[in-house]
């Protein structure tokens, strides 16, 4: 399958970091989206969106992306490809391939959804070759540089009720519950993130990360990874449908650009 993903690697990589964008992507299949709610897909619900235009000032400060292109629901390229549940409280969690939304709609015309061969043509088509690109970018940077951090970056709607009925922080810094990152630099990003004046921040919680940060993240081997989820308000317009580039602006200079600078200066350093 060609165009999975987009890469921007920079001219010179600056720090060992990779940022990971899994969720901005868009595109369904025909044959897909041929056995899909019209009316959902028109508005594709559960997308980060812009989360890779919020992130394109990486390139300047000489970081390297990877972008998924494909919708997640196509395949969720932050579940376990197991399909086992990344949490035991008892929440709503979409499947690989999901079926409903996160507002708990049918995704699938009746009859439609994917069967356990579908399920795996999608694994090998689109799920794993973004993980092996990933895996082999990060070992590239560890090659270069000594270690390297993936940096999987998210946003979702302020208020999901399908997920919970409170409204969701601000930022949420994932670590797996601090297994998937160094201490050190667990305690650089909770810092930068913990003294941010633009809204309220928490630490694993609701959120600790997905199959992204836990499965790639071996700090015992110099490779960390690190999930940011973002409430869209953030650099949306109120109504969560719109960029806003005031608000985008703002976030990047006083939180994105600061926690990743301070991340790879400490990278650098600590070889």
């Amino acid at each position: 399958m060609d165009n999975l993903y987009r890469l921007h690697i920079p001219d010179k990589i600056k720090y060992p970091i990779l940022i990971s964008v899994p969720h901005s992507g868009t595109f369904i299949p025909d044959e897909i989206s041929a056995k899909m709610n019209e009316d959902l897909i028109t508005e594709l619900e559960d997308t980060d969106w812009f989360v890779d235009r919020l992130y394109q000032f990486c390139h300047q400060e000489g970081i390297p992306m990877i972008i998924a292109n494909y919708h997640r629901w196509v395949i969720d390229l932050n579940r376990n490809p197991e399909n086992k549940s990344l949490y035991n409280d008892g929440r709503v969690i979409t499947e690989l391939c999901p079926t409903k939304t996160f507002n708990d709609e049918s995704l699938y015309l009746e009859g439609n959804e994917p069967d356990n061969d579908e399920i795996e043509s999608r694994k090998k088509n689109f799920y794993y070759p973004y993980h092996v690109k990933v895996k082999e970018l990060l070992n590239e940077i560890k090659s270069e540089f000594g270690q390297a951090l993936l940096f999987d970056a998210h946003s979702i709607k302020k208020q999901v009720p399908g997920i919970r009925k409170e409204p969701f922080p601000d930022f949420i810094l994932g670590d797996n519950e601090e297994k998937s990152a160094s201490k050190e630099i667990i305690k650089i990003a909770y810092e930068n993130l913990a003294l941010n004046n633009i809204g309220e921040f928490t630490h694993n919680q609701p959120f600790k990360g997905g199959q992204i940060t836990r499965s790639f993240g071996d700090p015992s081997n110099n490779i960390h990874s690190l999930q940011l989820e973002m409430a869209k308000v953030n650099y949306m317009s109120d109504d969560e449908t719109k960029y806003d580039c005031d608000r985008a602006k703002n976030v990047q200079e006083k939180l994105l650009k600061p926690l990743l600078n301070n991340l790879g200066k400490y990278l650098l350093n600590n070889k």
